[in-house]
Parts: structure tokens; C-alpha cells; sequence
């Protein structure tokens, strides 16, 4: 990130190329000016030649005059008007909030309906209850439905992903490893039976609310609408509710953690392997709210990493990750001091609290071991009591329980819960328990504090989505935010002992989010984000949260992208930090925005305003370019003409945008957008809710517009215009999100069929987004054409290039892009144009002094980014051109032709390869070999359990994959060229080892393409490429002896500005902390010496 980009280094191998590049270049004589055996008239000639055809053609089938000109008509009945950021984004605030008020509301009545259940319900050890298992509904044994797999209706839903859905009933997921008839179970399942009612009430006031759910504290899931659930294919579904953010968020207050680990000779075998298992999903039950470390103790203590001694770090994805990568070297040798261990991770934890960095509410050690010779009661006594503000939650790994008193006691004495874990089944569902623990003080207090998820894909979806053959496979998951309250038991008997129930949820995808976003008052280069208290993004349009190519898979670490790393100019975090604290206020930079799969960069001036949004964690905020993008328009039409018009089979609305609310009322569900509006504006529904500003100005571009059906219909019509199907497409959009097209072509003809289709995301107007060549259109200057080949259509045999302008409304700098038009046209028939355009020649006598055709020269098209258009080399189609003509390349970026931009990627991915060498620190080193392995045999057979073994041994060999190439998270640097606009020809030489080689580069007319002449008789290969291939940013440790490769200090140690919930709820007075310990009941010597303990403290 750009905090410590003075810390980063290329691979040596990119240094390699460097210093070779430097010999090369010193050995090059460059001659300006030089026109040798390539005469810049005839060049000349030729790009103007070709201008003025592709000009005139592009002008003419996308119809821009005469829409310049309807506008034009219009222009003293249509008021501009200056965009007020700040009222903007405050209304955009009140809206979202308005919509996330509905979606709590909605899970707090789930909350009193599930709290009102279980109060009248009484617990029944025999209760015996048929409910619909989400796995074994419809599911037949010999013609016959099978135990909780009764027949379950199902039908397909638009409203969920088309997946088949109940919408009467909710169904139950209880987790592979957990007994579907265990009598808590079942005593659960049949109270929040109740919950149905309300799930079907809430959707009905709410027709949005997507996934609602109850989680509860005995792992079983409720969810509604109700679906079947398929396991994976070995009969499992991992999910457990409990393990979600979002219950553990709503169920505890923010804590710091240390766990200790116990690696003395003992913890030898199998041991050792549940201890890291037990660590392992105490990291999965942190969040991004908690901060935690991990110690290895013996007779010293070994840091799992060495570089965060002394302190705490965020639990975010990233962290928890680097720390199970150290797990693994945890070896066990000689003794446990468990009293210096203790020592230490109580100091941490009161000196990190006192810098203001953690939490700052919940304190706790977790101590996982297989024995304590001692209570320790001195260290308690010296750095926890009276206040015991630190809880200790002590794992005894394995089957003896010689000094299970002792841990027993810990526990006890410090509010805390004692767990023995056995085998590897017993981890989960033991390591559980500390979250029940840490939030009895809420629960006392009986404080429903309401948690808001940063951005993430459920499992819970995924699951059921995974498994439908109704949706498409390009369709990736979709992100959402969930709501949630925790759910108590508020039967008095059970008051001091605090139980959670568990926690109510509900989904709100964020794609309802956008639709609430005002896209045609942001202009084209603008957008509006949203991000959360840590300074994660929830919403931007630079959030990649998949893999780019092959299967929509979620990256990583999708779900923490903070907001530095996609809007990286602000270097000193000012925008982030302003937003993190929920300031209101402005803000205004520079920027280099990519488009175009990041191939192309756009430099701009941005204006921010951001605001906090009321009742949620989250602040929101709307980045406006300067110039055109400050600026909107309105004009006035009658309805019935713009009705007209806009009615027309070839016009459409943008899909993602919302002109009217059609989601509110089930009723007008099945309503497109243009039959919403002629409902708004006839009065016909009065329920429907419409952006009525926005419908004035979308019927105003339908009647400017409505004129160009007529001329691209007379054009094709026409037998002897485009007589060889060179253009394909005419199209256009509007500013309010209007489009029209034109096929000239049969549809089955087309070379390209997927543009201006769902399928082409950057082509088509966006939740987030103009559509591409709307974008690059409106940074030309006006009147001129911007022609491209699509990147993905070289390599898929889509042979097209597109060819855009902007449509302006005034002729000054304030005045708004209106519009742009545009064609698609064979690629063979653009080039076709272009070697026609290099055939003349001013020789009276017809022979041309040079020719294309010529093997002497090569012939170029590249556009203003450098990539290719036509070359004779129909592979190098699409290429940069500095690959191609690296000399020629460089050569222009001294003369200033051409300029390199350094961009940076925060949310890369780069090949890694598993099971390669490491040269961290170990904390001890093993003995033998042989030794080992015979000692790992023995252990083995003596605690082998089968059923752990089946079930886990399938995630361990998941978190150890050996020698496979894998993509992981990493930051890269990247170049992008843009020409130089003053620059409109150029010529030199170049010095290849004694051989003079000269170019000349020429400027096409109205557009932004350039021709580049090479000479052919020089050999400069030994010249390097100019490639736009990324390199991974390197952080290096302080040491530069110390390896590099996977300790990275400085970005662990650093901590971001974040805003710490307001809500605390660390220990309460009345805290039952007798409930403290799950394996046997504590001895009577033991209970005898801790009870008077307890009841001192419990009267202070």
C-alpha cells in the first residue's frame, strides 16, 4: 500500500532487466528530426487520407450530427445547472438509511417474536418433533420420504436468484458434525417455530428483504424462504451459524485476545495437531472489531511471529491468515512455564490497552494445553483481581485429566470457561462455548445492540446457489451486509446466568444499495461508495472481490479491502480517515482512473463529499470529476410525447438503474421500468414510487433522440449504402441512461454479439458505471472519434471495432456530455480502409516513393493508449505496441510522444507456490526424523478417533496444500501510456549496433489514433520490450539479512484509523461466574477452596 511503497523492491530478476535496458540505451545515437528513406508528406498524406474516410464514415452510420444538432434546437429551452455535492450526497444518506431502518426493524421484530417463544416454551427432555431438516426435505427412501425429510414445496423465485424457494415456511440446517434429534435441538427447533409467522409478515411489509434467518446458540440454523441445502461431495456442509461474522459480532462486545499454546515435550503427536486445530477456530471466531497474538510457551516464549512481540493486531482476514501459516512450526520440546507465559500475555494485554489501539472493552486469554502443575494464583492475584477484568478460557487437549482441577480453577476463578478437547470432532463445538461466556454481560443488561456486517458473500447462500441448475454458470455471487441482534432468555430463573438464545439475522444485498444511487446526477466519471467503521469498502466500483478470469471464485480477502487501496492517491488517508470517524465534509484530488480491464487510465480532478449514514456503522460518500462531470441539465417534453417516443422497441433503460420502485409492492414485480413509468405518469398506481426528475429528463432525451430511428432505418434500408456489411451496429446513450441501437446486420451475422448484452459489463450503462466508450468518448475533444478493439475480442475471434464521440450540449468547459453515438464495424473492413488510405501517393507518375506494402517498412494503427489496431501481423492485433516495437517504443517516450503512468493494484493476485521453502524462524527444532515419525505412531494409535478423522481430516488437508501453484494476495505496479496531445507528428532515428533506423509517427485527424512508419532494415532486437506486465511490490523486513519472502513486519504492525463500536459490554455485577467448566463437575476439595474466592469477589 502506498504507506510503505518507500519500503518496496521489484524481483531481482525486473532489476536484472533494467541494468541491461541502461547498457542498451547507452549504446543508442539518437538523431531527431531525421527523415531518412521515410518522407513525412507521404505519411502524412496518408493519415489524412485515412482520417477523413473513417471520419466521414463513423459520422455518418452513427447519425452524431444530426443528434448534435437536435440538441442544439433545444438548447435555449434546457437549464444547466451546477451539481451540489454536499445536499447530494446528505440526500443519498438519508435514503440509504431509510432502507437499512426497514431491514433492522424487520429483524427486530424476529428478535421479540423469538424472545416471546422460548419464554413460554418448557424445555422437554423427551420432546419428540418432525421439522423440515433443509437437507433432507423431498429426500426418498424406497418411494417414501425419509425422518425430517418430509414433502417440502418448492417453487422458482426471480426474487432469489431464481433459486426454488418456500415462501410459507422456513427450513433447519444443523451442522454435519451435530445429532439432528439431540433433545436441545429439537426443544429449539419447535419454540422458534413461531419465527415463521413473522419471517412471512416481514416480507410482506417488506417485499425487498431478501434471506432472513435465526441462529442459534445450539448451532442449528432457521432460514427463510425455505430451501433444500446440498452437501458437498463427501456428504458434509460445514457451515455453522455460530462461526459467521455475523453472529459472533452480535453475540460478543469487541475483545483483545492472546492464546497461548502450550509446545513443551507433552503436546507431542496428536496433541499438537488439535492444539493448532483448537487455535485455529478461536481465529475463525474473531473479527475485524477484535485484536489478538499468539504465544508458543515452553521453557521460553516463542512469539508465533517474532516481529509483532510485545503487542496486538487487528483480527482481519490477512492477519488471522499469516498467523495459521505459523502454525504449522510449532514443534514441542521440553517444559512448560506456564507462570511466565501467563505474565507476558497479561502485560500485553494491559499495555496494548493503554495506547488506545484495541478494542479497548473485552479482555481474554485463552490457554490451550494438556496440563498446569499449579493454580498460578499469584499471577492472578497480581495482575487480575479483584476485577478479573481478564477472562481465562483454558483448552486441556487429550483424554487425561490428572490437572484438569487446576485449569478448572483458572477458569472459575476468572470468569472464564474450562473446555477439555479430546479429539479433533470435540474442537468446534468446544472452542464455542467462550462466545456464550463472553456475552452474558450483554445479555444481562438485556442490550439488543443492532451489528452491521462490512461486505461478504454467506456460505448459507453459496450453499443453496452452488447447487441450482437454474442459474446461469457465468452468474457469480452476489455481496451483501447483514443485520443482526442478539435474541436472550428472559425468564427470571435463568436472569444472572445470561443465556444467549443466539442471533437473528437479515441479508441486504448491495446491489439494492446502488439501485438507491442517483446515477445521472454523478455524471459519467462519477460514483458514490460506501465503507464501514474499519475503513472497509461495502460498496465501490472498484471493488473486485472474484478472480478475473476462469470461475467466479471470491478472492480472499474480498471482504477487507479497505479504502486505501482503490482510491491510493490520497497518500496521507485523509478521505479515509474523515470517513472512518463519520465527519461530514469535502475533499479533492487528482486521480488516474482505469478502464477498460485496467488496460487504459484516464487522469482527472475528483471533488469528494462524504457524510455518515444515521443508525449504521457506515459513512457514504460521492466522488465528482470536474469539468462536464460538475454539470446536468434539465429540458422539458410533454408526457404523452415522450411516452411516445420513449415507448419505441428500439430504445431501452439502463437495467440497474431505478426510475421506479418496482421491488416495494409484489404487484408490480413483473414490471418492466418503461411500464412502471406510463403507470407513474397516468396515475394508474398510486403506490408506485418514481424519480419523477429523473422520468422528465429520460423523456426529454426520447424525443431528442426519436430521430435518429428514422435515419439509421433509412441508411439500412438503403441497397447501396454498406453494401458489404462493413458496419454492424448503431448505438447511442444518453446521460439519464438511455439507449437505442441499430443493427445493420442480421443478429446471427454479428462478429461480436456480445456487446451492448448483459454480457458485456463495461459496454452497457451500470449500477456504478457509463458504459466504456460513453467514458473514453467524453475525454475526446469534441467532435472527434474514439476507435478501439475490444481486448477480449482478438483473442475470442471477435474481430470489431467500436468508434464513439460525445454529444455536448454548449460550446464551453460547463457545459454536460449529453450524450455519445457510436458504431461497431468489422475489424477486416476498418483495415481494409486503412492499407486503401496508404496506397496513395503525390508522384505525378503514380510510383510511390514508399509503400506499406513494402517489406522495407512496417506499417502501424495504434490508438492513444498504444494498442494496436491493424498491423500486418493480424496476431499482433490488440497488442501494445512497445512489445512489438520495443526501440521504436522507448524512442517515444523520450521524445514525449508518449507518457508512463505508474499505476498500483492493492487487490492483485500472484502465483504462489505451495510447499516451497521458508526461511522463518522456527520455534524449536525437531528431533530426528525417525524419532519423530515413531513417536507420531504411537500417539496416533493411542488417541486415534475415527470420527474426527473423517471429519476433519478433509480441512486439514485443505490448509496444507504441498506443491500446487496457488494465487494469493499481493500488491503490484503497473505502467499505462497515454500520447501526448500537443504532439501531432514526430520523427526520428535510432542507433541499432551501428545500423540507423528511423520511424515517423503521424496523428489521424479527429480522432485518437496515431500511424507509425518503421523502417525494416535494422535489427533491433536486442533492444527490450516495453511491456505493461505488473510486478509485485516486495516489503522488506528491517533486516535485510533476515528472509523476505513471508514475514512483513511493517504492514502487520501498522494500524489504520478505525472507529471502535460504541457499544461495550466487558462484565456485569450480577455475572453467574460459577458457570464456568463443561467436562466434569469441579472435585469437592476444589469447589470448597473456590468458593469463598468467589464470594469475596462477587461482594466487593
Amino acid at each position: 500500500m502506498q504507506w510503505n511503497r518507500r519500503i518496496l523492491f521489484s524481483h531481482v530478476c525486473c532489476t536484472t532487466l533494467l541494468c541491461f535496458w541502461i547498457t542498451v540505451c547507452r549504446s543508442m545515437v539518437v538523431v531527431e528530426g531525421s527523415q531518412q528513406g521515410i518522407p513525412l508528406s507521404v505519411v502524412k498524406l496518408w493519415a489524412s487520407a485515412f482520417g477523413g474516410e473513417i471520419k466521414s464514415l463513423s459520422a455518418k452510420y452513427s447519425g452524431s450530427q444530426l443528434l448534435q444538432k437536435k440538441y442544439k434546437e433545444f438548447e435555449k429551452s434546457v437549464r444547466v445547472e451546477e451539481i451540489d455535492g454536499v445536499k447530494l450526497v446528505k440526500n443519498l444518506a438519508v435514503k440509504m438509511e431509510e432502507m437499512f431502518r426497514k431491514k433492522a426493524e424487520a429483524t427486530r421484530r424476529l428478535v421479540e417474536a423469538a424472545e416471546e417463544a422460548h419464554h413460554q416454551h418448557e424445555e422437554n427432555p423427551e420432546l419428540q418433533y418432525e421439522y423440515f431438516n433443509a437437507v433432507l426435505i423431498n429426500k426418498l427412501v424406497a418411494g417414501k420420504h425419509v425422518e425430517l425429510g418430509g414433502e417440502f414445496l418448492l417453487e422458482e423465485n426471480e426474487h432469489f436468484d431464481n433459486l426454488p424457494v418456500n415462501l410459507s415456511l422456513s427450513v433447519v440446517q444443523v451442522p454435519t458434525n451435530m445429532y439432528n434429534k439431540d433433545p436441545d435441538i429439537v426443544n429449539g427447533v419447535y419454540w422458534s417455530e413461531a419465527l415463521n409467522k413473522v419471517f412471512v409478515e416481514n416480507f410482506e411489509r417488506d417485499p425487498s428483504l431478501i434471506w432472513q434467518y435465526f441462529g442459534s446458540a445450539k448451532g442449528f440454523f432457521r432460514q427463510y424462504p425455505g430451501v433444500k441445502w446440498h452437501p458437498d461431495e463427501h456428504g458434509v456442509i460445514g457451515f455453522d451459524c455460530r462461526n459467521r461474522k455475523w453472529y459472533i459480532q452480535a453475540a460478543t462486545s469487541p475483545k483483545d485476545v492472546v492464546i497461548l499454546v502450550d509446545v513443551s515435550g507433552s503436546m507431542k503427536g496428536l496433541r499438537l495437531t488439535i492444539a493448532r486445530q483448537t487455535v485455529s477456530s478461536i481465529l475463525d471466531t474473531l473479527g475485524d472489531d477484535d485484536f489478538f497474538n499468539i504465544i508458543a510457551y515452553n521453557q521460553e516464549i516463542h512469539y508465533v511471529e517474532p516481529c509483532l512481540n510485545g503487542t496486538l493486531v487487528r483480527a482481519d482476514r490477512a492477519n488471522k491468515d499469516h498467523f495459521r501459516e505459523h502454525l504449522d512450526k510449532l514443534f514441542a520440546k521440553g517444559i512448560g512455564l506456564l507462570g511466565d507465559a501467563l505474565t507476558e500475555a497479561f502485560t500485553i494485554l494491559s499495555d496494548f490497552n493503554q495506547t488506545g489501539h484495541g478494542s479497548t472493552c473485552s479482555q481474554a486469554i485463552m490457554l490451550v494445553t494438556d496440563g498446569a502443575t499449579a493454580m498460578y494464583d499469584n499471577v492472578f492475584e497480581k495482575f487480575n483481581w479483584p476485577d478479573r477484568k481478564v477472562r481465562i478460557f483454558p483448552y486441556l487437549i487429550g483424554r487425561e485429566s490428572a490437572f484438569a482441577d487446576n485449569l478448572k480453577w483458572m477458569a472459575c476463578a476468572n470468569k472464564g470457561y474450562f473446555s477439555q478437547i479430546s479429539t479433533l470432532a470435540d474442537v468446534q463445538e468446544n472452542v464455542m462455548r467462550y462466545l456464550h461466556v463472553m456475552s452474558r454481560p450483554k445479555v444481562i443488561d438485556h442490550e439488543h445492540d443492532t451489528v452491521w456486517t462490512e461486505a461478504y458473500v454467506d456460505s448459507a447462500v453459496s450453499i443453496t446457489i452452488q447447487h441450482s441448475t437454474t442459474l446461469k454458470d457465468k452468474r457469480g455471487p452476489s455481496l451483501m451486509t447483514t443485520v443482526a441482534m442478539p435474541v436472550f432468555s428472559t425468564k427470571n430463573e435463568t436472569r444472572n446466568q445470561g443465556i444467549l438464545l443466539g442471533v437473528a439475522g437479515t441479508d441486504i444485498p448491495l446491489q439494492e444499495l446502488m439501485k438507491i444511487i442517483p446515477k445521472h446526477m454523478l455524471g459519467i466519471h462519477g460514483y458514490a461508495f460506501a465503507v464501514t467503521n474499519n475503513g472497509y469498502i461495502l460498496t465501490h466500483p472498484d471493488l473486485r472481490p472474484l478472480y478475473q478470469q476462469g470461475k467466479k471464485r471470491r478472492k480472499p480477502n474480498y471482504s477487507s479491502v479497505d479504502l486505501s487501496e482503490v482510491e491510493w492517491e490520497d497518500k496521507d488517508d485523509i478521505l479515509r480517515n474523515a470517513m472512518v470517524n463519520r465527519r461530514t465534509g469535502t475533499f479533492s484530488m487528482e486521480v488516474k482512473r482505469t478502464v477498460d480491464k485496467g488496460k487504459r487510465v484516464l487522469k482527472m480532478h475528483n471533488d469528494y463529499y462524504y457524510t455518515d449514514i444515521k443508525g449504521t456503522p457506515f459513512s457514504v460518500g460521492v466522488a465528482l470529476s470536474r469539468g462536464h462531470g460538475k454539470y446536468f441539465f434539465r429540458g422539458n417534453v410533454s408526457v404523452e410525447a415522450g411516452l411516445h417516443d420513449l415507448e419505441q422497441p428500439d430504445v431501452a433503460l439502463a437495467d440497474e438503474w431505478t426510475y421506479c420502485n418496482t421491488d416495494e409492492h409484489l404487484e408490480h414485480r413483473p414490471l418492466t421500468q418503461i411500464q412502471a413509468i406510463r403507470l407513474f405518469l397516468t396515475g394508474r398506481q398510486a403506490h408506485l414510487k418514481c424519480d419523477r426528475e429523473l422520468i422528465q429528463e429520460v423523456l426529454f432525451d426520447a424525443v431528442i433522440t426519436a430521430p435518429l430511428e428514422a435515419y439509421w432505418t433509412g441508411l439500412a434500408l438503403n441497397k447501396s449504402e454498406n453494401s458489404d456489411k462493413g458496419v454492424e451496429i448503431a448505438y447511442l446513450g444518453t446521460r439519464t441512461g438511455l439507449s437505442r441501437t441499430n443493427l445493420f446486420v442480421v443478429p446471427e451475422l454479428l462478429s461480436n454479439q456480445d456487446f451492448l448484452t448483459a454480457e458485456d459489463k463495461e459496454g452497457v450503462f451500470n449500477a456504478d458505471h457509463f458504459p466504456l466508450w460513453y467514458k473514453r468518448a467524453a475525454e475526446q475533444v469534441p467532435g472527434t472519434f474514439v476507435y478501439s478493439v475490444p481486448f477480449s475480442s482478438a483473442s475470442e475471434n471477435k474481430s470489431v471495432v467500436l468508434a464513439s464521440t460525445a454529444i455536448q450540449l454548449l460550446d464551453d468547459r460547463k457545459s454536460p456530455i449529453v450524450a455519445a453515438v457510436g458504431i461497431q464495424m468489422k475489424l477486416e473492413y476498418f483495415q481494409r480502409k486503412f492499407w486503401t488510405a496508404c496506397r496513395q501517393c503525390t508522384a505525378l507518375d503514380g510510383k510511390c516513393s514508399i509503400s506499406c506494402e513494402s517489406e522495407d517498412i512496417n506499417c502501424y494503427l495504434i490508438d492513444n493508449n498504444g494498442f494496436i489496431l491493424v498491423t500486418e501481423e493480424i496476431s499482433q492485433t490488440g497488442l501494445f505496441f512497445g512489445e512489438v516495437e520495443g526501440a521504436v517504443m522507448n524512442k517515444l517516450l523520450q521524445m514525449g510522444s508518449f507518457k508512463r503512468i505508474t499505476l498500483y493494484d492493492y487487490q492483485a493476485h500472484c502465483r504462489d507456490y505451495a510447499g516451497s521453502s521458508d526461511c522463518a524462524r522456527t520455534l524449536l527444532n525437531p528431533f530426528s526424523v525417525v524419532k519423530w515419525i515413531l513417536t507420531e505412531v504411537i500417539i496416533f494409535l493411542l488417541e486415534f478417533n475415527f470420527y474426527s478423522w473423517w471429519n476433519v481430516g478433509l480441512s486439514v488437508k485443505a490448509q496444507r496444500p504441498q506443491g500446487k501453484t496457488t494465487m494469493v494476495p499481493c500488491d503490484t505496479e503497473y505502467p499505462a501510456f497515454v500520447s501526448e496531445r500537443t504532439i501531432k507528428e514526430t520523427a526520428g532515428n535510432i542507433d541499432c549496433e551501428g545500423c540507423f533506423r528511423s520511424f515517423v509517427i503521424q496523428q489521424i485527424p479527429s480522432s485518437n489514433l496515431f500511424m507509425v512508419v518503421v523502417d525494416n532494415k535494422c535489427d533491433c532486437s536486442s533492444a527490450p520490450p516495453v511491456t505493461i506486465d505488473p510486478i509485485e511490490i516486495m516489503y522488506i523486513l528491517d533486516s535485510i539479512e533476515t528472509c523476505t519472502t513471508s514475514l512483513k513486519c511493517d504492514r502487520l504492525k501498522f494500524q489504520k484509523d478505525r472507529k471502535k463500536p460504541e457499544s461495550c459490554h466487558p462484565f456485569h455485577p450480577e455475572e453467574n461466574a460459577m458457570e464456568c467448566g463443561s467436562a466434569t463437575g469441579l472435585s469437592g476439595p476444589l469447589t470448597s477452596a473456590l468458593f469463598p474466592l468467589l464470594t469475596s469477589f462477587i461482594s466487593r
